[in-house]
């Protein structure tokens, strides 16, 4: 269904223009982006003819999904009231905003955590109608701004209560607080680890975002108290959106990354800051974005120079190597690894590294190591670092054993060992089928069109039958 708007919509006319294209093609787009989330549209070019020329409003996502398409031609998130259509439907783009004032960037973060991102409907359903799509470019504010600044001046947050006190009264936070937002943001990162962002105890997480953690940002605090709140809020936030990341939902995760972004600025936390960059380079370089990956890799890495620790700088470094070997920068990548083994070979015990950091250790370098090398082809590299990350399994990060395993896998395969690529496809499956992790899956898949030239393989086609119930269960 559509409503009528006062004339034309040049706008979108001419934004369809700039971005070269048709009026079939963008209903074919919308079409597509709607199937992707459970919708059945039949959009046609009449339908997107009347959008332009008698301006017509779609109902329902349709407007979001409109601008979502013409985003993913343009390289960059495209606003409502760019293409005409500010007055569709309520569904602010919460979440992507880098506000430089401390206020509004509280009101950025709770509105967010008021959605369901998980694809339920909470307060208004506002989340199904967001239907936006991951862009790398909507991370170039929030970085810039938190190179130029990465720490407020002051967030304490005094609210005075309502006339008529009572329940509605500001909430007083203090430390204690702040502590219990600390245990489950450690209680989740060991869910996570152990079965995938998809179990049903990590996705606590928003929830405990929504109700934990937005009536205490909302609350009275004084600066002291605001910063390790904050800090405890962005830890939070970057964990739900590395969940989302980790069940394929990237537009969730883009959401929470930026927030989380936000909260460690206002927390004058930079380490944690670089975490949350780092992740977003993670997901850059997942995506196919290289070269984006390395620029959010090297920001973290820069600001933090004589203010993280050893083992904080080495995982950055790590992340950078990452994107650089997805760009095909073999030098840089190569050099990246070096350094980042130079750090951590300068850690030690006492060091006072961030809780958050308690998954890396030299098996997760000797892991990420050998995907540099799987991105770089080069199969021996990928063996001898895959044998280092396997050499110590252990039950606590189940998912990371998974995704050695699938890359131990391709190495085999690549060196020409198919006995043994798919003995280990074998065991990834045995790890698979034990969490709840979509990015463990799309290893499987890449694993499995590997294999296709060997498809009547007796061996192939066992693993092949393994990996079906995997392959179809729900997402």
């Amino acid at each position: 269904m559509s409503r009528e708007q006062r004339g034309p919509n040049e706008k979108l006319g001419t934004v369809l223009a700039l971005a070269g294209i048709s009026n079939a093609g963008l209903a074919r787009r919308v079409n597509d982006l709607g199937s992707q989330r459970g919708l059945t549209l039949r959009y046609d070019k009449t339908s997107v003819a009347r959008w332009v020329s008698k301006g017509m409003v779609p109902q329902g996502a349709a407007p979001h999904l409109i601008a979502a398409a013409i985003g993913q031609k343009l390289g960059r998130p495209v606003p409502l009231h760019e293409i005409g259509l500010a007055d569709a439907d309520p569904a602010p783009e919460v979440g992507l905003a880098f506000p430089r004032d401390v206020g509004a960037a509280v009101k950025s973060a709770t509105e967010l955590y008021r959605l369901d991102l998980a694809g339920r409907r909470t307060g208004g359903g506002i989340w199904q109608s967001l239907a936006g799509s991951f862009s790398v470019s909507a991370y170039a504010t929030p970085a810039s701004r938190w190179l130029i600044t990465p720490a407020d001046s002051s967030v304490a947050r005094d609210v005075h209560p309502p006339e008529s006190g009572g329940d509605n009264a500001p909430q007083k936070v203090g430390h204690s607080d702040v502590q219990k937002l600390r245990e489950a943001a450690q209680d989740a990162r060991r869910w996570d680890s152990k079965y995938g962002g998809g179990d049903w105890r990590s996705s606590m997480v928003p929830e405990c975002l929504r109700v934990e953690a937005a009536p205490l940002l909302l609350g009275a605090y004084s600066d002291d108290v605001g910063r390790a709140l904050f800090g405890a809020s962005a830890e939070l936030t970057r964990l739900a959106g590395w969940m989302a990341f980790d069940t394929g939902q990237q537009e969730a995760a883009q959401r929470y990354y930026i927030q989380a972004l936000r909260l460690a600025r206002a927390a004058a936390d930079v380490p944690l800051g670089g975490y949350v960059l780092a992740s977003m380079s993670l997901q850059a370089t997942y995506r196919g974005f290289g070269d984006e990956g390395v620029d959010l890799a090297q920001a973290a890495v820069e600001r933090n120079r004589g203010l993280a620790t050893a083992r904080t700088m080495s995982f950055f470094r790590l992340v950078e190597a990452r994107a650089h070997a997805r760009a095909g920068d073999a030098q840089a990548a190569g050099a990246a690894l070096r350094a980042a083994e130079g750090w951590l070979e300068r850690a030690r015990d006492g060091d006072n590294d961030p809780s958050w950091l308690g998954f890396y250790s030299y098996d997760r370098f000797a892991a990420d190591a050998a995907e540099c090398y799987r991105d770089l082809k080069a199969p021996r590299q990928v063996r001898r670092f895959t044998e280092q990350a396997l050499s110590r399994p252990t039950e606590e990060f189940v998912r990371s054993h998974g995704l050695r395993l699938v890359v131990s896998a391709v190495a085999e395969l690549e060196s020409g060992n198919l006995d043994a690529a798919c003995e280990q496809g074998t065991r990834a499956l045995e790890v698979a089928g034990r969490i709840s992790s979509a990015r463990t899956t799309e290893y499987v898949k890449d694993l499995l069109h590997r294999l296709e030239p060997y498809g009547d393989e007796p061996r192939v086609v066992e693993l092949r039958e393994r990996a079906r119930p995997l392959l179809m269960a729900p997402a």
